[in-house]
């Protein structure tokens, strides 16, 4: 099937208020042109250097989403036209998002990345780390980002019931963050493999690559 097609198929399958982000990490821009030629316009990359390469080379109307792990050094080269980063998972970094926003005079959207899964190589704040910061007198006074919601991914398993308990529990913190931040809408979790369960734990935004453009290409 066509990268085309896959859209359409994925699209058809999505609740009305769920966004697509189409990972095209590690795709060519002519397959992000097709995707692009066929309405999608969100598209999540890993690494900052070619989000920016791709940046400079596709249409301006593309929102550009930093999925992957952020070094706090790679954020200046994105700082002017990253539509939303997922993966904010530390104070620091936040930090750094806000100087750097500040310098193009903008308000960068991000979501807090929180820890879900039972692996211990996924990134991510705890509990007590989101409280701790969303606490601290350096956040209230950041004027040049804006937290959107969370974002996490589930343990890597075939047990859709760990996968299902870790989802809500990503909703249920959620709902509790709306409480201090009720400006929140965005809650992305959900990959090619289990957005299905994604959904109907509540998410709101999914991330997928390969249902889209086929396996990932590692070169």
């Amino acid at each position: 099937m066509s990268i085309k097609e896959n859209l359409a198929e994925i699209k058809a399958d999505l609740p009305e208020g769920v966004t697509l982000v189409a990972v095209s990490k590690t795709k060519p821009n002519e397959a992000i042109l097709e995707a692009y030629e066929a309405g999608q316009r969100v598209f999540g990359e890993n690494k900052v250097q070619d989000m920016v390469q791709k940046w400079e080379a596709l249409p301006k109307d593309i929102e550009w989403h930093m999925i992957g792990h952020l070094q706090r050094n790679k954020v200046k080269y994105m700082a002017e036209f990253v539509s939303l980063i997922h993966g904010v998972d530390s104070l620091k970094l936040l930090k750094e998002i806000d100087k750097q926003a500040q310098k193009h005079n903008r308000v960068i959207p991000c979501l807090l990345q929180m820890h879900i899964a039972e692996e211990d190589t996924k990134f991510g704040l705890d509990e007590d780390d989101l409280n701790a910061l969303l606490a601290s007198s350096e956040f209230k006074q950041m004027k040049h980002v804006k937290i959107m919601g969370l974002m996490g991914m589930a343990t890597f398993t075939d047990n859709e019931n760990q996968v299902r308990k870790e989802f809500a529990r990503l909703k249920s913190l959620f709902e509790n963050l709306k409480l201090q931040l009720p400006e929140i809408s965005i809650l992305s979790m959900g990959m090619s493999g289990d957005y299905g369960i994604a959904i109907t734990e509540g998410s709101t935004m999914v991330r997928i690559g390969s249902s889209i453009f086929g396996a990932r290409n590692f070169s």
